[in-house]
């Protein structure tokens, strides 16, 4: 199975799949939507609540062996498309890095939960489980009074960067 990409409504992902899959109730056509998601804890007015964000705001990820004209034109017609990545004319599937970067987050349910990490002597991070697991050398900030990681990730020729959740374990409870 091949997974494309899809620009869709910033914010309405999860009308986009309702329709798609409203509109295919009667599963003419086979294929499924990929919407990673990442659990933040976000502290406001003192507490601190766990929220479930978009990991690629704005994009879905199609699994198909591929897009059919009438593929195509059923999902052309859900609410908030936008367009096939590159293109409309020739949608391409996701190989490579890009698929290995959605793997690693599909492989986690679709959902990125909070990471286990420990610093060593010289502050550096290091992840004992998790999705950031895997993502060492594409961190680029680090804020643990917020217990985040701003991992930079280039996909589709565009470069994202992503806050993913952390826990620091101490070191008796490394594992």
């Amino acid at each position: 199975m091949d997974y494309y990409v899809v620009q869709v409504s910033t914010g309405k992902e999860k009308n986009f799949i309702e329709d798609a899959e409203f509109k295919n109730k009667f599963d003419e056509l086979s294929y499924s939507i990929v919407f990673p998601q990442r659990i933040l804890k976000i502290r406001k007015a003192g507490k601190v609540t766990e929220k479930q964000l978009p990991v690629f705001a704005g994009y879905l990820f199609i699994g198909t062996d591929e897009i059919s004209k009438d593929l195509y034109q059923h999902l052309r017609k859900c609410k908030g498309f936008y367009r096939f990545l590159p293109n409309n004319q020739e949608p391409k599937f996701l190989e490579g890095r890009d698929f290995e970067i959605l793997n690693q987050f599909i492989s986690f349910g679709g959902l990125a939960k909070i990471s286990q990490v420990v610093f060593d002597e010289n502050d550096r991070i290091k992840v004992i489980e998790g999705p950031l697991s895997g993502l060492e050398g594409y961190i680029v900030r680090v804020n643990k009074r917020k217990g985040r990681a701003t991992v930079c990730l280039d996909m589709c020729q565009t470069a994202f960067s992503i806050d993913l959740g952390f826990e620091i374990l101490n070191k008796e409870e490394k594992r």
